[in-house]
């Protein structure tokens, strides 16, 4: 069956070619009534767009690539699904490129990924998005970007953005367990190199500060975003001579290893000790009992990502306004894993 063309939807809606094209690229100088009725057009003859062709054809690229480098599946997922509905719904398409962070050749990686795929721009998962050498090569090479960041307001370098206030979730989470009645609070760091892991740190820290409680030291543990490492973290404070009563884990994951090493020491989960995670993965909810996080939509922090990058990259050059960047704080969301402590 041949593939319907635009000069067909042109011709059954009564306008031009060019007024096809506008509708299909999304493009706000067209009417709305002429919009709908080039809409009706498209959907009586089933046309769908040869993004590939289009791309060819103009001299603008209507696909984008998504860069990260996150060994998390849920994260990776969830943040595809929401780039891919807002290419969809605005008629791109979506490369996904896997990465090393740690490659000492990724700006030129990405400035050839981008030449070769004839890619529009790119949404840059933590930690790229983080990586100041990184972002001003892209600059350098006009590549168009925006950014997913751990931060409570707009990068100083004014590049486009998505941001997550990781530190007042954070704070918010031990807010709940120090009014709980928790003094001894754990606290198990993610990747280092993860912007998020020192600001969910710092969220627990100023938390303490303001109720009046001690920052010790002891109570807290480098690791990375995994279950291992909340596993063992959690060994080594329930070693401790006066171990917590509580334990904050940057991420599910390690909260979910502090839970299994919990159990493993006979300890009645949320009575003997508490345990908070973040981010809201599935298993947070499936986890027995279910863990008190923060709730991340890493699926809308995507897709606002990705709108972010598209509409700047229809914005006129001709000194507009700079397209506002969005903010999300994830919500604490209390469940059975936080309880007061057991008295005695």
């Amino acid at each position: 069956m041949q593939a319907v063309t635009i000069k067909e939807v042109a011709q059954r809606a009564g306008v031009s070619l060019k007024t096809v094209s506008r509708v299909i690229n999304r493009e706000a100088s067209v009417r709305q009534d002429t919009r709908e009725k080039v809409q009706r057009a498209i959907d009586a003859l089933g046309y769908r767009p040869n993004l590939s062709a289009r791309s060819l054809r103009s001299t603008h690229s209507y696909a984008i690539g998504l860069v990260y480098d996150n060994p998390n599946a849920h994260y990776v997922i969830s943040m595809q699904d929401g780039v891919l509905s807002a290419c969809r719904e605005r008629g791109y398409g979506l490369q996904i490129h896997p990465c090393d962070s740690d490659s000492p050749t990724l700006a030129q990686e990405l400035v050839a990924l981008v030449r070769r795929s004839r890619l529009a721009g790119l949404v840059l998962a933590p930690p790229m998005s983080e990586q100041a050498e990184l972002i001003a090569a892209l600059k350098a090479q006009k590549i168009a970007f925006v950014r997913i960041i751990a931060a409570r307001t707009d990068p100083e370098d004014g590049s486009p953005c998505v941001w997550v206030d990781d530190r007042d979730a954070a704070y918010a989470i031990t807010e709940h367990l120090i009014q709980l009645g928790h003094a001894r609070i754990g606290f198990l760091w993610g990747d280092p190199h993860h912007r998020s892991s020192p600001e969910r740190y710092q969220g627990y820290a100023d938390a303490l500060k303001d109720y009046g409680l001690p920052l010790n030291k002891k109570l807290v543990l480098p690791g990375r975003y995994a279950f291992d490492d909340g596993f063992r973290g959690a060994r080594k404070l329930l070693a401790l001579k006066e171990p917590p009563t509580a334990i904050f884990g940057s991420n599910d994951e390690i909260a979910a290893g502090v839970l299994a090493a919990a159990r493993s020491a006979g300890l009645d989960v949320p009575w003997d000790l508490s345990i908070a995670g973040f981010e809201d993965n599935p298993f947070s909810k499936q986890a027995w009992p279910a863990l008190t996080t923060a709730r991340q939509s890493t699926s809308e922090i995507g897709r606002h990502a990705a709108l972010r990058l598209i509409t700047a990259l229809h914005q006129p050059e001709d000194g507009s306004a700079p397209i506002a960047n969005e903010g999300f704080v994830p919500e604490l969301v209390v469940r059975g894993s936080t309880a007061p402590p057991r008295k005695g």
